[in-house]
């Protein structure tokens, strides 16, 4: 399920947990409302902040050493074929189904909406893309665990980022607050940078799990097989955003996508 915690990502995964335990060092040395609660016996929000970003750590370290859905035979592409040999017959003669393709680089059946990583050197199945802060590609396995990692994340960055602000104290003088509140500042300014990007990637990655498609494929649907011959607005994945929403989150199998593919109506595509 896990890869090798020393790969190539060591050093990335060692400087993610510096920064922000660095950036929480920081917040709790300073004289923000943290720290007040702290020396006041309150202990409830700084235990709580301080699982929040143990949180984020440990879910950042379970994404990206998690397996993402390697395709490891062709074992895993069999119902594909079956799909395609039963649905033959039902298939206009017009109609271009997408055949079933082997991967030119691992040589292994690729199921539908897989795609081979060139960073892996591996297929990942409902593969969304390859994340380089996590150093690991985001697909079927991981990427309900990717979303809630960027969640977290946002949540605690955006505390931080409150506190920080909380603990700029007043000088008479540029030169003077700078000497006073420089290194609060440069993690309130790392923060606010890092809540603009992960609430991006957040809200980008709700809005394509709500209409049940992959970065690559709304990147790519003019070269997709499956995905090419349909309309603009046409997603034959799409069962609305509810039931789109509850599978991605509640559903921990592996999703036939040639049966929901050719599900969608008399012509597949």
């Amino acid at each position: 399920m896990f890869k090798n915690v020393f790969g190539s990502g060591f050093l990335v995964r060692t400087a993610h947990v510096i920064l922000t335990w660095l950036t929480t060092l920081i917040l709790f040395l300073h004289d923000t409302d943290l720290r007040r609660q702290e020396e006041n016996g309150e202990q409830l929000q700084p235990v709580l902040f301080v699982l929040l970003v143990l949180a984020s750590v440990l879910l950042y370290f379970a994404v990206s050493l998690m397996d993402p859905g390697f395709v490891l035979s062709d074992s895993d592409a069999t119902f594909t074929l079956g799909v395609a040999e039963e649905q033959q017959e039902m298939i206009p003669p017009v109609s271009k189904a997408p055949r079933q393709r082997r991967c030119g680089f691992c040589l292994l059946q690729q199921p539908m909406r897989a795609k081979h990583c060139q960073t892996c050197k591996r297929c990942v199945r409902r593969y969304d893309h390859h994340c380089p802060w996590i150093e690991n590609c985001v697909g079927e396995r991981n990427h309900r665990w990717f979303v809630l990692y960027l969640l977290v994340q946002l949540l605690a960055l955006l505390w931080g980022v409150n506190l920080a602000w909380s603990g700029f104290s007043y000088a008479p003088t540029w030169k003077t607050w700078l000497r006073q509140n420089g290194f609060l500042l440069a993690a309130f300014l790392v923060a606010a940078v890092f809540v603009l990007v992960v609430a991006l990637l957040l809200g980008s990655h709700l809005y394509l799990v709500s209409l049940n498609t992959t970065t690559w494929e709304f990147m790519s649907r003019h070269r997709i097989s499956y995905l090419k011959h349909c309309g603009a607005d046409e997603n034959p994945f799409d069962r609305g955003v509810p039931r789109n929403l509850r599978d991605f989150f509640c559903v921990c199998r592996a999703v036939a996508w040639e049966e929901v593919y050719f599900r969608q109506g008399s012509d597949p595509v």
